[in-house]
């Protein structure tokens, strides 16, 4: 097969994922201590793509200085940071998703062949090789890699509707759902034709979903949805990333391998930790990254993820919760499906988020302060 190449949309400020990216963008969010932008460059590179550009803006140098030029993967990584020249400094300000991919080609014409554009916010097994013979088959100037989501959730996304031939007809992004024209709905993977960056206008601000993608469907161009089945964990909002990280120590998603070492049936453990065996609770799944302390009488029961540098305290439980670097859970205190750094909690429950120092954070989680 023909080499295709990859594009990867990391631009955004992930918004509806605060307070997770007050400190990082969306994309180097972890999962098992690796950002979810690794596993996308991890899974192009096992497909044989070799050349990715990744759009970038907000706390870009997190992006950059993590991936370098992509020589760990055994692929190359080129960046486009947008921005403007505001009052002496460069300010961060995303071109959107279509926008940004223009500006990359009218810079160096990097789309010269069929490129996978993939969001970087989702963790995704997609047989790529599959996705692109359709795309070729059907010769469509672009695809949209789709699956069929609950009535109820198609207002979170864009949906397509479709002739029998899979030809798209209408685009509608984030309906409601008795507008809806059907259930399946865009996971942020497409295929495009270099052509198709003709169709963008240039040095503007422009959206796939809600203006491209229209703008196609409009004209009759050959653009295609594919029902693909595949695992598709998407991170849109604070709750989400708590529900990823359950199925994945859960051990539901496949494709992802728990780090450490297994020192009992469902626990794996980083190096240098210090824990009571004798005199702790600990229920699988639960992983204990390189530098945690768990201390006599704490409990922890999963599945659960303690990120390095934590400190459980005795007597202290944390029950399917994941505990972001080097928080410190105090002496009895009980965290229950919450996810905790040093300076927030996120009830997973209702999605409220508490701040160190606010009077309800005192009252509700004790003490939860880093070292």
């Amino acid at each position: 097969m023909k080499k295709i190449k990859g594009m990867i949309l990391a631009a955004g400020q992930g918004t509806r994922v605060r307070p997770l990216t007050q400190a990082l963008p969306k994309p180097m969010i972890p999962i098992l201590g690796k950002p979810v932008l690794e596993y996308i460059v991890e899974h192009l590179a096992a497909y044989g793509v070799e050349d990715i550009m990744v759009n970038v803006a907000y706390k870009h140098w997190k992006i950059e200085n993590y991936f370098g030029n992509g020589s760990r993967w055994g692929v190359n990584i080129g960046y486009s940071y947008e921005g403007v020249y505001e009052y002496g400094e460069i300010v961060p300000k995303s071109m959107g998703s279509a926008g940004g991919m223009r500006k990359i080609q009218d810079f160096g014409g990097f789309f010269d062949t069929t490129t996978i554009v993939i969001c970087g916010d989702a963790l995704i097994d997609l047989d790529i090789n599959a996705a692109v013979f359709e795309h070729r088959t059907k010769k469509a100037l672009v695809s949209v890699v789709t699956l069929e989501v609950p009535l109820s959730e198609v207002s979170n996304y864009g949906v397509v509707e479709t002739d029998n031939e899979g030809r798209i007809l209408a685009f509608q992004e984030k309906p409601k759902p008795e507008e809806a024209r059907s259930r399946f709905a865009s996971t942020g993977i497409y295929i495009f034709e270099p052509e198709v960056l003709d169709l963008i206008p240039k040095g503007q601000v422009f959206d796939i979903g809600s203006q491209l993608f229209p703008m196609l469907a409009e004209k009759g161009l050959p653009f295609y949805a594919q029902k693909r089945f595949f695992n598709w964990i998407d991170i849109g909002h604070v709750a989400d990333y708590w529900a990823v990280l359950q199925r994945v120590l859960k051990g539901e998603v496949a494709h992802m391998h728990m780090p450490g070492n297994q020192v009992k049936p469902g626990i794996w453990v980083g190096i240098n930790t210090k824990i009571d065996w004798d005199n702790v609770k600990i229920e699988g799944p639960v992983y204990i990254d390189s530098g945690v302390c768990v201390e006599a009488g704490a409990e922890i029961i999963g599945p659960t993820w303690i990120t390095r540098g934590s400190h459980i305290c005795a007597n202290a439980k944390v029950i399917r919760s994941i505990l972001l670097e080097y928080t410190r859970i105090s002496a009895n205190q009980v965290f229950d499906e919450t996810i905790v750094s040093p300076s927030y909690c996120v009830d997973h429950k209702s999605g409220e988020t508490f701040y160190l120092g606010d009077d309800r954070t005192n009252l509700r989680w004790g003490d939860a302060r880093g070292r």
